[in-house]
């Protein structure tokens, strides 16, 4: 049987690049526990870019709910991610309502069309980002003190996500062109707001993904390179803050 952690720490360094180097920067014990949400959240995100109807995502979204259960319940199905999850909830106290919004939020991603407003745009990006960054925080012994920088910077990083993802998933655009332009203002205005919260100390490495946004900003539609990524969290996490 594969280690689940190890198949984690795979997954996320192919899928989730900007993840895995800012682990990087966690202690070496609780990396593993990141890789794992880390593949949670790309699993729950690969299931409305690979499934093509709607009733089809939602019975993958059920099961992911479901395996969340047994895994708290320490009945883990034979998966590595959940498997790597069951180890991970018994080890770290992680509330049971950040998982289950994340779960919840990625029914928009099987519909069409756009958020229609900002606000409904933020509450996906904070379920999402914002709440992974929560859950990440919490396993570096954070508990809920940086609700407000999860809140801020997982919405900057989940807006430059959408912006790329709009050259990158033409198919399935998030926002009209239109509020493209605006998206780019408030993923700034976000960031500025979390730079100027209380830096987060030894939970650092939950939100270093953040200080990725201005690359990101700078043009959307081009790839940036792995090395300028890792001398940008290298920077930010010498300076303490993302």
């Amino acid at each position: 049987m594969s280690d689940p952690f190890e198949a984690c720490a795979a997954a996320v360094r192919k899928h989730d690049p900007d993840r895995y180097f800012s682990a990087l920067f966690a202690p070496a014990d609780k990396r593993p526990f990141l890789h794992a949400l880390y593949s949670f959240n790309h699993e729950l995100a690969h299931i409305g870019e690979s499934v093509r109807e709607p009733m089809i995502g939602e019975i993958r979204l059920q099961w992911w709910r479901e395996a969340l259960e047994g895994a708290r319940a320490g009945r883990p199905r034979n998966h590595d991610v959940v498997r790597a999850m069951a180890a991970t909830v018994a080890a770290v106290s992680l509330p049971d309502n950040l998982f289950e919004a994340m779960v919840d939020a990625r029914q928009f991603d099987l519909m069409s069309g756009t958020f229609g407003d900002d606000e409904k745009r933020d509450a996906y990006l904070d379920a999402t980002s914002g709440n992974l960054m929560r859950l990440a925080a919490r396993v570096l012994g954070a508990s809920d003190r940086h609700g407000d920088l999860a809140h801020d910077a997982g919405i900057a990083y989940g807006l430059a996500g959408l912006l790329r993802n709009q050259v990158r998933r033409p198919a399935r655009r998030f926002l009209e062109p239109d509020d493209e332009a605006r998206a780019v203002q408030d993923a700034k205005a976000h960031l500025l707001r979390a730079k100027r919260l209380p830096k987060p100390g030894k939970s650092l490495a939950a939100f270093l993904p953040a200080a990725l946004v201005p690359l990101y900003l700078h043009n959307p539609a081009k790839d940036v390179t792995i090395h300028r990524r890792q001398l940008r969290l290298l920077s930010a996490s010498m300076r303490g803050r993302i």
